[in-house]
């Protein structure tokens, strides 16, 4: 909820750290997914590493992580776009996505690293506070061993998305009003080196 919050509300002015940290998360989630549910201990060690994968390449990706978050998000939307008619999409479909994403990433690089930031750091908040009132419902037992689905939703949580939508919209504003009125990170940093 945490990180969730941080990437919501500045994630154009921390976009270094936004970017490590949700490596973080992306390499725990894969590596988890990779191992399949199994032994506690091990799924804790494969998520550390993976983690620690996954926010190792985001650090060092700074330089192209806006053309990753274009990209990523081009990609995503593709699947996205194509299960909803029931079947997965090409690959050569996906990659050409992927890359029109990147170039349209670079070239709006400020409004790109300001809604990506805000729509993953609003579901980020909302999927952790779902998560923390549903493990402190009273009846509400959780297995031994556990799994995480970040993108699932459950039948009777459809507001989830509208939820999602309002609060990324509001982050988007917050970043662009108040936190995100510095120069872009990105090209500072290549005017450093």
């Amino acid at each position: 909820i945490i990180g969730g919050a941080i990437a919501w509300a500045a994630g154009y002015r921390l976009f270094r750290f936004v970017l490590t940290l949700f490596g973080f998360y992306i390499g725990a989630l894969a590596a988890t997914a990779v191992l399949g549910p199994g032994d506690r201990t091990l799924l804790i060690f494969a998520a550390l590493g993976g983690g620690a994968v996954g926010a190792l390449i985001m650090f060092f990706g700074y330089f192209v992580g806006v053309a990753l978050v274009g990209a990523g998000i081009a990609a995503l939307s593709v699947h996205l776009i194509w299960s909803r008619m029931g079947s997965d999409p090409h690959a050569f479909v996906v990659i050409l996505a992927a890359v029109a994403g990147a170039a349209a990433a670079m070239a709006l690089q400020r409004y790109v690293i300001i809604i990506a930031t805000a729509f993953a750091g609003g579901w980020t908040m909302l999927w952790g506070a779902t998560n923390f009132l549903d493990q402190s419902a009273p009846g509400v037992r959780r297995p031994p061993v556990w799994m995480v689905y970040p993108l699932d939703l459950s039948p009777g949580r459809r507001w989830i998305l509208a939820a999602w939508a309002a609060i990324g919209l509001l982050g988007v504003f917050v970043q662009i009003r108040f936190t995100g009125r510095s120069k872009s990170p990105v090209r500072a940093a290549v005017k450093k080196t």
